[in-house]
């Protein structure tokens, strides 16, 4: 859609908001302007062969014959209205204005009825009512002429989300929830559905799409409109969720408006109350909010996860409470469908946490380690700044899918697409760039193709990968009777020695060493009979003296104690993986690998510096982050200091003859 044509009808819609000023606060705009946006849609849609409409209506009535039901199924359309009015006769009596209003949204058929209740509005015809303003605003409407001839469905969707951006901002919504502009559906759509075209293009092929926040139904119905593109007797059948009760509703009005199976749009909860939980679907597309906490389902998503692990949806781990990004896409990887059926591909926008954000053994690091070694991620796209409505952070879609081609297994595809925009005439709240439609067909190219390029980088799954080892050194340290009592003395372990066990302490005479904690241990418990627990691990502490010219301490069966003040961690890169282990898919094998990589790395870069240094395998952690940004990091060198130098001088000379100047 034009720039200008969006502007100019969601400008007309919006000055409608004008009225309201005084008897609502700008934040309930959208009460009123929204729901009203999609009934005078819908009279626009119906209103040419009323009269024919409501004479079959009456004759099927008499028959005794559910009308609704005959006429969407002879008609071929999703909704009804059986009233005679219109937006424009509903002004011919402005006395009945309000009860006719009533009575010409009780006129849809069930379904229809259903959806505009969501929006609860029969309270705002009372206040309008009320406020002597019903008039005024049903009379703006009916000056637009929303008909799909005038304002086609993709218009009409730009202009559902243009009007909720706006209420969104006045109501300073959470800035994570917003809305996709069309061009990033399309490029995701694009790459969603390339390495299906062939099959798209069968003669009859009916395929599923599944969007669990569906929002206004962008991503829904531009998926629809490229199926058809590939192949018009294609048929792509959507589904999808949404929480926000008017948000649904305007998506469930247009896809009836629109005839796209509006019962398979559902209201709710996806994670606590999932309307779709025993489907699986081809191909799943979202745009979740991200960057917000999910507390309030806590409780629901931790008894699945703790109860059901992978037999439930979040078995691989849990996020982080402020941001449950990672939740939907393992919500949309239940929905996937077996290999042997065929399999599915997914879709999804996030911000650039979920890529890095949790260290080794955290619940994102969890989820991204559950995903790569399934072999589920297929590419990594990094889109420009300033795309979205409500934010202008750098954003990110994951493309995953559990029947990757030949040549992507074991394999991971960035795509650096971040420079890939124009600038709009006009922004659009935060969104003051666009993909244009030759960057579109470029990003996809390159995805496609699957070829290194300066934008493009392929790497094995396990290069993502790292083993988190912990580096111990051996304990070198003695238990002094002197040292213990200077530490009492300057008040140390005040809270866990109390001033008996504390008199105890420093009643023990002498400066005596011991080579153990047990020695110690023995000796205190000897003389302050008294010291016991806490008290007595505490003076232990105390006591433990370190000098690296002092014996190692060893345990009960002579092994090295670790001294906790010098342990280290480090990072050591997961080896590649030989070819075998795909069909042998031994865990032994693997870990022995790791830790004969965990042995080299050791022997390289550790044991010639800290030559008693040792590895608990135990503690060892495997993490996976995807650093994109490093990945594309081009250095820029710094100019010489000769040249600084020069440009120091030269600036220092033009000052010089700027004050003699001032000063002659």
């Amino acid at each position: 859609m034009a720039e200008k044509s969006l502007n100019n009808h969601a400008q007309f819609i919006w000055s409608i908001a004008d009225l309201l000023r005084g008897p609502y606060k700008q934040s309930e705009y959208g009460k009123v302007i929204l729901p009203l946006t999609v009934l005078r849609r819908m009279d626009c849609v119906s209103e040419g062969d009323k009269p024919e409409l409501i004479a079959e209506a009456q004759q099927l009535e008499e028959s005794g014959l559910d009308p609704y039901r005959m006429l969407m199924d002879t008609r071929k359309q999703d909704f009804v209205n059986t009233n005679p009015l219109t937006f424009a006769t509903l002004l011919n009596d402005p006395a009945q204005l309000a009860g006719n209003l009533r009575a010409y949204i009780a006129s849809f058929d069930p379904q229809t009825l259903e959806v505009i209740e969501k929006f609860n509005f029969d309270d705002q015809i009372t206040r309008l009512e009320n406020s002597n303003i019903l008039y005024q605003v049903i009379s703006r409407f009916a000056e637009v002429n929303l008909h799909p001839d005038t304002v086609s469905n993709i218009e009409m969707g730009y202009i559902y989300e243009e009007l909720i951006r706006r209420f969104s901002e006045l109501s300073n919504e959470t800035a994570g929830e917003h809305f996709t502009p069309r061009e990033v559906i399309q490029l995701m759509a694009y790459i969603l559905f390339a390495e299906d075209e062939d099959e798209l293009q069968k003669p009859g092929v009916i395929k599923t799409l599944y969007d669990p926040a569906c929002g206004t139904g962008g991503m829904l119905s531009i998926s629809q409109d490229h199926i058809r593109e590939l192949n018009p007797g294609a048929l792509l059948h959507v589904f999808g969720q949404e929480l926000n009760a008017e948000t649904f509703a305007t998506c469930r009005a247009d896809m009836l408006i629109k005839g796209q199976g509006a019962s398979r749009i559902t209201h709710g909860d996806s994670f606590g109350n999932d309307q779709h939980a025993d489907s699986r679907f081809d191909y799943c597309l979202a745009n979740p909010p991200f960057g917000v906490e999910w507390k309030k389902y806590q409780d629901t998503i931790k008894t699945e996860h703790q109860a059901q692990g992978f037999n439930g949806r979040f078995g691989a781990g849990l996020p982080r409470i402020s941001d449950g990004s990672f939740l939907f896409l393992q919500h949309m990887i239940s929905k996937m469908k077996e290999p042997y059926r065929g399999g599915s591909r997914i879709a999804i926008v996030f911000n650039g946490s979920p890529l890095f954000s949790g260290g080794a053994g955290s619940g994102e690091s969890e989820i991204r380690r559950w995903i790569i070694e399934n072999d589920w991620l297929e590419a990594v796209v990094a889109m420009p700044d300033q795309l979205f409505y409500n934010t202008g952070i750098y954003t990110y879609f994951w493309v995953l899918t559990n029947r990757k081609s030949e040549q992507r297994r074991g394999k991971i595809q960035l795509i650096d697409a971040r420079e890939f925009s124009v600038p709009m005439r006009k922004s659009l709240g935060d969104k003051r760039k666009k993909i244009s439609e030759d960057q579109i067909a470029e990003i996809t190219r390159m995805y496609t193709e699957f070829t290194e390029t300066e934008q493009v980088k392929i790497f094995r799954n396990e290069e993502f990968g790292a083993m988190r080892i912990t580096v111990e050194r051996p304990l070198r340290a003695r238990w002094s009777i002197r040292a213990m009592k200077d530490a009492l003395n300057d008040g140390e372990a005040e809270d866990r020695i109390l001033e008996p066990d504390r008199e105890a302490l420093l009643s023990i005479t002498g400066d005596v060493e011991f080579d153990n904690e047990i020695d110690f241990k023995k000796f205190v418990r000897d003389i302050a009979t008294s010291v016991k627990g806490r008290a007595l691990t505490a003076a232990t502490r105390l006591a433990m003296v370190r000098d690296v010219d002092f014996d190692i301490v060893t345990d009960s069966r002579g092994k090295s104690k670790p001294d906790p003040d010098l342990r280290d961690f480090e990072n050591v890169p997961l080896p590649p993986e030989p070819l075998t282990w795909q069909q042998d898919g031994s865990n032994r094998l693997k870990q022995e690998h790791h830790r004969w990589a965990i042995d080299h790395y050791m022997e390289r870069e550790v044991v010639p510096h800290v030559p008693d240094a040792w590895v608990d395998h135990t503690k060892t952690k495997i993490g996976y982050e995807i650093p994109l940004t490093r990945h594309f990091y081009n250095y820029t060198p710094p100019r010489p200091l000769s040249e600084i130098d020069a440009e120091i001088d030269t600036i220092g000379a033009e000052i010089d003859a700027l004050m003699q100047k001032m000063s002659t």
